[in-house]
């Protein structure tokens, strides 16, 4: 690659692995899923995506920022730190502008900041110094939220159970409050890989201060622990500052229920109902697309020892889960979904593929975008 700057490395490989990305389904010139209808009336929301959607591609920030340009997209949500290759502000500055002069808001995350959380890694120092950082890096690049989360799924039984977790979150997060109310940066915690439902999020953000602390609203989270993706916005939409949404399938299974991520509008949320809700509950909040593929994970609720992760579960928000597995049914993988020569070629291509048509969707069948 000696001689080759980043942005003609990312753009040599775009064109290589040729035809299916950028074009086809994810072309904003070739809508889907409407059925050569017209297209929709504007909705005036901000469209991006999560740079973990494309996560095998293995994009720093410069890269990643290139492929957004090409995808015409109105913001990037860069989900780890690693993809910056310096943390010194003239490299931040520098990302900032050259986003700003394509009308690309960058949005900056992380991973885990609760110290008890097995998610939690300290390769960035301690919770509350990993949370200065994020901070420091998100102001620099001129990023409204900084995104993070709690854990996982496993945190609901382990370490104590999810309380004990969720008091640890609110402390860390309090030290970061003079310096999020100084530079204006909302710090977004995610409802993470089935760590926290809508409620027990909601109850968080309250305690350590709705007034700089925010949601980053994840509709395929939703699933993981039990909610409708629908029921999720009603309580969470309020507190969102950022976004992470993919559709999702759920169907019936002998001990409970099956879930699957798919890409938007191949699952059974009704997405043009929740957009008008989301216009409503979200205003200038960010449609940020997190795309993830996989098999079924099964929730098999209809075991008495399953419930041991949710102690204080709510009625009503299980009856909202179980009435969409009622009418679920197994997801059809899209048609075109490419392969490569190898899993590694695969994977970049499937993600790739799956972020564009879901892009696509979302112009062409929701409205969604600025321009």
């Amino acid at each position: 690659m000696i001689g080759l700057s980043r942005r003609d490395f990312t753009t040599g490989m775009l064109t290589a692995l040729g035809g299916t990305l950028l074009s086809g389904a994810a072309s904003s010139e070739n809508p889907v899923q409407n059925g050569g209808q017209k297209p929709p009336p504007k909705r005036n929301i901000p469209l991006g995506f999560d740079n973990f959607s494309v996560r095998a591609w293995g994009w720093n920030a410069d890269q990643l920022l290139d492929y957004a340009i090409r995808l015409k997209v109105d913001s990037v949500l860069f989900s780890n730190l690693e993809v910056f290759d310096s943390f010194e502000d003239p490299y931040l500055r520098g990302l900032r502008d050259r986003a700003e002069a394509r009308g690309i808001k960058i949005q900056v995350g992380t991973v885990s900041l609760c110290p008890s959380s097995e998610a939690f890694n300290p390769k960035f120092g301690s919770a509350e110094e990993h949370l200065s950082l994020l901070l420091r890096v998100a102001e620099k690049v001129g990023s409204p939220v900084a995104r993070c989360y709690l854990g996982h799924g496993g945190d609901r039984v382990k370490g104590g159970g999810i309380r004990v977790h969720i008091d640890n979150m609110i402390k860390v997060i309090e030290t970061g409050k003079d310096q999020a109310l100084r530079s204006g940066v909302k710090i977004a915690i995610e409802n993470h890989a089935g760590d926290l439902q809508a409620w027990e999020l909601a109850e968080l953000i309250e305690k350590a201060g709705k007034d700089f602390v925010g949601a980053t609203m994840d509709s395929g989270n939703s699933v993981w622990t039990l909610e409708d993706p629908l029921a999720a916005l009603e309580i969470l939409g309020p507190y969102a500052a950022t976004t992470g949404m993919r559709d999702s399938a759920v169907w019936q299974s002998p001990d409970g229920a099956q879930v699957q991520w798919t890409n938007m509008g191949r699952g059974q949320v009704d997405w043009n109902r929740y957009m008008d809700r989301f216009q409503e509950l979200c205003p200038g909040v960010a449609f940020q697309l997190e795309i993830i593929s996989g098999g079924p994970r099964g929730f098999d609720y209809y075991k008495p020892e399953f419930w041991q992760a949710f102690p204080e579960a709510r009625a009503r928000d299980l009856a909202g889960f179980v009435r969409m597995a009622a009418n679920g049914k197994p997801p059809v993988e899209p048609e075109g979904t490419p392969s490569g020569k190898d899993e590694q070629e695969t994977s970049r291509l499937k993600q790739s593929f799956d972020l564009e048509q879901s892009l696509s969707y979302c112009r062409e069948v929701l409205g969604l975008g600025l321009s």
